[in-house]
């Protein structure tokens, strides 16, 4: 397979090969290749009547299912990018991501979300079901066999994903299909996948890892199984997908996959045979459950910003897991690593730097948004030679033996009395706490400190507020002891799955002894 060829026509060229192999599932149906090219193909003409091509920038806006397959297919077939929009979004934010993104259709299905008025966007419908062969043969001949990137294609955008950012601002990433084909390819590779493989789509799709569930199975001849929406908010449903249809790969958050873990039937799920965790921290704890249940799975920390393409290293979890932190790994392939200190110089193993990336897996930038392209996206002398990277923001370590720590975000180092404190290394502390399951630490009014914890089940009643703040205080500084310990009986997540820090509810009035709830 030729890297310069986008995702796209890697997938046209494996439909020719097996045009009658199973590529959807979902619920009761399945699309062979050629009815989901097929498919594909009708969408794209559809754009291209619109005027749709290289360049352009398509908006979808949908629930889960196998017609958005065949749309954000459709839409690279087009070689225009896809831009992918929550249906749950408010039409103010909506228009915002449009306005920066420069789109210039949304596609919707059928529900009857409001759409932002006054935005000269067109505007087009999905079909309710996915569409099979008959039906598309019926309207127009097999077209999909005629796409074929030109330059104009491979050197274009293939999606633009937003991510909040730090500020709660909408920020565009501009991923091109020289980076998304660098990073599929690289997993094809990295963990062998191939016909007989099974993946499954359950990652909202406005979150980057959607991206490979959605494409990956395709370049490899596999398969793939949609999951109802909302199913990714449930482990049973989980549970049940895994096993009904035989998944072999699989991506969790450690958020949810704390949750998956402790469904009874976790241990039918014998077909998994990769499972990549990634998007926040993953503790050894969970590591070591996930294992010792589902011993035949190989098991990846990932690691890895949208400005870079997915994700940049990669740890193969071992059994168990020692140490306090699971490392986030070595570069993958085609990515250049930096670790530097405040004036930009390389720093050594052992001391702490932001991270910099290089090489393949860099987007073009943000959406609309020059200014802050241009502060991330730098020019910089690195190692005796200038390199384009992108700033992170996150600070990791070199290990002696050559891998990477994360050790949190320069952003969440917060000054407690004139000293910095990083809040990472709080949750970290906190996490080794034998009946601690999770923990997110935040700075609150009047600077003060508070966690929040999720305890294992059966955690014994003299586990309290005093006495976890007692096991912080033999292991931490003073200043870095919260003054509040708020036990949840889960950690509120965003829609992609992340923890929403927001959503912390301040800390209730201090009861004696108990930890607050």
């Amino acid at each position: 397979m030729s890297d310069q060829a986008p995702v796209h026509e890697v997938i046209c060229r494996q439909a020719e090969r097996t045009p009658d192999a199973v590529a959807v599932r979902h619920g009761d149906g399945v699309l062979t290749y050629r009815e989901l090219l097929d498919a594909a193909a009708l969408v794209a003409g559809g754009l291209s009547a619109d005027g749709i091509g290289p360049g352009a920038v398509v908006a979808l806006r949908a629930e889960r299912s196998a017609q958005l397959v065949i749309a954000v297919l459709g839409v690279l077939l087009s070689g225009a990018a896809y831009l992918p929009v929550d249906p749950r979004h408010p039409p103010h934010r909506l228009r915002t991501m449009l306005e920066s993104a420069r789109a210039a259709l949304l596609l919707v299905d059928v529900d009857e979300s409001p759409l932002p008025e006054g935005h000269p966007t067109l505007v087009r419908t999905l079909t309710a079901e996915p569409v099979g062969a008959a039906r598309v043969r019926a309207a127009a001949p097999v077209e999909w066999r005629r796409y074929r990137a030109g330059p104009e294609v491979v050197d274009g955008l293939s999606c633009v994903i937003f991510t909040s950012g730090s500020t709660g601002a909408p920020k565009g990433v501009e991923l091109t299909h020289a980076s998304l084909v660098n990073r599929l390819a690289g997993m094809l590779d990295e963990h062998r996948v191939g016909p007989e493989d099974v993946l499954l789509q359950k990652t909202p799709y406005t979150f980057d890892v959607s991206i490979w569930e959605l494409l990956l199975a395709f370049m490899a001849g596999g398969s793939l199984v949609v999951a109802p929406p909302q199913a990714h908010r449930d482990p049973q449903a989980l549970v049940d997908l895994i096993v009904g249809y035989g998944v072999t790969m699989v991506h969790f958050v450690p958020s949810m996959l704390a949750l998956f873990v402790t469904e009874p039937d976790v241990r039918r799920c014998e077909s998994l045979r990769v499972i990549l965790v990634g998007g926040e921290a993953l503790p050894p704890k969970l590591v070591n459950i996930l294992t010792a249940t589902l011993p035949r799975a190989a098991v990846y920390n990932m690691y890895g910003p949208a400005e870079a393409t997915i994700d940049v290293t990669a740890w193969e979890c071992r059994r168990p897991e020692p140490g306090d932190t699971v490392p986030i790994g070595r570069p993958l392939r085609n990515v250049t690593v930096y670790v530097v200190d405040e004036q930009g110089a390389l720093v050594p193993p052992g001391v702490d730097g932001e991270l910099l990336l290089g090489g393949g897996c860099l987007a073009r930038g943000y959406a609309g948004r020059p200014d802050l392209t241009a502060e991330r996206f730098v020019e910089t002398r690195v190692a005796g030679h200038r390199e384009r990277v992108y700033r992170t923001g996150d600070l990791v370590r070199w290990s002696p033996d050559g891998h990477l720590d994360y050790l949190g975000r320069l952003d969440t180092q917060v000054k407690i009395r004139g000293q910095r404190v990083e809040l990472g290394e709080i949750e970290s502390t906190l996490r080794r706490h034998p009946v601690v399951r999770h923990t997110v630490v935040v700075l609150r009014e009047a600077r003060s400190l508070v966690a929040y914890v999720v305890l294992e089940a059966g955690a014994p009643p003299d586990v309290d507020e005093p006495a976890l703040r007692a096991y912080l205080a033999e292991r931490l500084p003073e200043h870095m002891v919260p003054s509040r310990i708020v036990a949840l009986a889960e950690i509120p997540t965003s829609p992609h799955g992340k923890v929403d820090r927001a959503a912390l509810p301040a800390p209730p009035r201090r009861h004696s002894g108990a930890v607050g709830h």
